[in-house]
């Protein structure tokens, strides 16, 4: 079994990323439903919104930080704080998860959340560029993720004529170089506004220091996962098609010079 199926097979049977879905639609809602340009919002405030929300629904679903189960706090009081602001579709789809099986597990103060012994972090890139996910641009945080090796790494022409002792040493020294505290994945998302499409992933990044490739392996966490979930990247479908996927129901605001009954500027 590789690690991507391992990995993504451990993480649907225990909800984990069923929580992560639920999280990003719903923040990608709330945040497209806002956004206005009438109202001064730009590329930044849509793109700032939208982790924060992103963030902030994935501490609710797994009861992380100010969303905890305090021993002998108020239920009432708990499950209004959890509800606070969320749609009646939010909380009618919320995953529910036991309070302990997920916890925050930040990285140089980059927001993480870990289970079972595996983190993951969060990261956004220009809608339909995930394969080619700039890791070289990003803080040296993520760059350090994307520095991790690869589990199972293929004995291309660079290490032909290596005894396997030999092989297994390399990889070795490369592991304990770039070692974390634990292994540690990205959440890796897009929106296009225009389209209403989004994009999410879960998986592990590759630095691409030369351009190319920005995974060793990846899955779109917006299809039902195949029979055999866990295909390596290079044999699964992009997901940047936004017919591989249901979208989430949002609207964009149109500006009040294109809503119905109203007259156009310089009109009498």
């Amino acid at each position: 079994m590789s690690e991507q199926q391992d990995v993504i097979g451990d993480l649907e049977a225990t909800v984990v990323l069923a929580g992560v879905r639920w999280a990003y639609r719903s923040a990608t809602t709330r945040t497209v439903e806002t956004y206005s340009e009438a109202d001064g919002h730009d590329a930044a405030w849509l793109g700032n919104t939208r982790f924060t929300l992103f963030r902030d629904r994935l501490d609710r679903v797994f009861t992380c930080c100010r969303y905890a189960q305090r021993v002998g706090s108020n239920i009432t009081a708990n499950l209004d704080l959890l509800y606070s602001e969320l749609t009646e579709l939010d909380i009618s789809a919320m995953p529910q998860l036991a309070p302990s099986l997920v916890r925050r597990a930040d990285l140089n103060g980059s927001p993480g959340w870990a289970s079972q012994g595996r983190r993951f972090l969060l990261a956004s890139c220009a809608f339909g560029k995930l394969d080619r996910l700039p890791w070289p641009q990003k803080s040296p945080t993520k760059q350090r993720v994307a520095r991790q090796p690869d589990p199972a790494p293929s004995q291309g022409t660079l290490f032909d004529g290596l005894a396997d002792d030999e092989f297994a040493g390399l990889i070795a020294l490369a592991t304990a170089t770039h070692q974390l505290d634990m292994e540690t994945f990205v959440v890796a998302h897009t929106l296009d506004p225009f389209s209403q499409s989004m994009e999410l992933i879960f998986g592990r990044p590759r630095l691409n220091s030369g351009g190319g490739d920005a995974w060793h392996w990846y899955q779109d966490l917006l299809v039902v996962p195949p029979s055999d979930a866990g295909r390596r990247v290079d044999d699964t479908p992009s997901p940047q098609s936004p017919d591989a996927a249901p979208d989430a129901p949002v609207r964009l605001r149109r500006p009040p010079s294109e809503r119905p009954g109203s007259q156009a500027s310089g009109t009498t």
